[in-house]
């Protein structure tokens, strides 16, 4: 008799599939230390916009490190990703990481030694940006090469459960720890973290990118871009992304919507933030669907499209928790975009151009939210912040519908025969 394969348990249907940590050992190091070491570095962001707080009193001058950090990450995430397709990931990524461990000993060394400069934080910052644009493109690209194309949506979710989980513990830690221990111990902790994800990272086989017959040693960037100029199922992944963070984010917004609208203070504040973090992690939690499904265009219009409603309603409450309750269905939205739009990156892109299109990825992950609250700043300001949120929820979902029109086959897209 033939055998057959058990269908999955009620569990698995609706919880996280963690059949990516079991398939592979390799994978499963990267995944754990990438969640030690991601917990690390976000203490080390909030440790040290608090520093330049304190020197300076100043929140220009804390928004200036979102400034520094953005700059080299788009600067550098196209060659980053061209040097991904070109060296060994696992080096790039291995070295990568060590020059983002060592940064943090320069810091921990200069907090504890009394050395107290914006500029030099600025500066470690801004390298610190360098490292990341390096590590992002060699660490995605290498997933596809550890993982069959069927547990990619599972490895995605889980990625971005690890993001999220950074997010919400690393910060709060970061507090806790400068107010206790000081800035030194924060970043000497973030050292210590750094060696899960090193020792991932030295763990792993080689990964020389899988060269065409006949391709030049060096990768070129522009090259990259003619590839994506020629796939519309990617570029609709970047579209449909820059729709909801450019026309639809309200996180800008947070402060004032808190006084406004809920008559609270900073801590309403934290609220607002938390409920859409707690909504991408309840995305990446229950994620056990997202395997199953096939159509991976439809399922990105669909999020995408949820995120702008659930904005949308956001904007139009005056109630502090329905307000919560939409933006954590903002969150869980957000989440299903970004692990499809990770999986038909990875699946439909060819190996030796898959740290490329990465670069591309982070460009549009990092550079959309900040053109976002641009955005939604200047509307809320001219017109006000109910028009910024609400509106800017319904023009993500009307801009989204027109990509649709315009380029139809992305919604037929399917898993089982990727086209980029």
């Amino acid at each position: 008799m033939t055998p057959t394969t058990a269908p999955p348990q009620l569990w698995q249907r609706i919880f996280a599939d963690l059949t990516p940590l079991s398939a592979s050992a390799d994978y499963r190091r990267l995944w754990f230390g990438g969640t030690i070491s991601w917990v690390g570095q976000a203490m080390t962001t909030l440790a040290i916009s608090l520093q330049v707080y304190d020197i300076t009193r100043s929140s220009f001058s804390v928004g200036l490190v979102g400034l520094f950090s953005l700059v080299p990450l788009v600067v550098f995430g196209l060659y980053g990703g061209a040097i991904a397709d070109t060296v060994d990931r696992r080096k790039l990524g291995l070295y990568s990481s060590m020059g983002a461990a060592a940064l943090s000993v320069v810091l921990a060394a200069a907090a504890l030694l009394g050395f107290h400069r914006v500029w030099f934080l600025y500066a470690v910052v801004a390298l610190q940006a360098v490292c990341g644009a390096l590590t992002g493109p060699a660490r995605s690209a290498m997933i596809p090469r550890l993982l069959p194309v069927e547990q990619l949506p599972a490895a995605n979710a889980l990625n971005s459960m690890t993001m999220t989980f950074g997010s919400m513990v690393g910060p709060a830690l970061g507090g806790v720890i400068v107010t206790v221990a000081g800035y030194g111990t924060a970043y000497l902790i973030d050292v210590v973290t750094f060696g899960a994800a090193l020792y991932a990272m030295w763990k792993l086989p080689s990964m020389k990118p899988d060269r065409a017959e006949g391709a030049r040693g060096r990768a070129s960037v522009l090259d990259g871009l003619r590839f994506l100029g020629t796939r519309p199922n990617i570029r609709m992944t970047f579209f449909s992304d820059l729709a909801a963070m450019v026309l639809a984010q309200p996180k800008a917004l947070f402060p004032a919507i808190a006084v406004l609208w809920y008559g609270g203070g900073p801590g309403t504040v934290g609220l607002l933030v938390a409920a859409l973090a707690a909504g991408a992690l309840l995305g990446g939690l229950f994620s056990g669907w997202q395997g199953r499904i096939r159509r991976h265009g439809l399922a990105i219009l669909l999020a995408v499209a949820g995120w702008g409603l659930a904005v949308a309603a956001f904007g139009l409450t005056r109630n502090l928790w329905l307000g919560m309750f939409f933006l954590a269905l903002a969150g869980y939205a957000d989440t299903a975009s970004m692990v499809f739009r990770t999986t038909m990156l990875q699946a439909a892109t060819p190996d030796d151009l898959r740290g490329r299109l990465q670069g591309v990825f982070i460009i549009v992950v990092a550079g959309g939210p900040r053109l976002g609250d641009f955005l939604a700043g200047t509307t809320a300001d001219l017109v006000s912040p109910t028009v910024a949120v609400t509106g800017g929820g319904l023009a993500c979902v009307l801009v989204l519908g027109l990509l649709a029109l315009r380029w139809r086959n992305f919604a037929r897209y399917d898993a089982r025969s990727p086209q980029a």
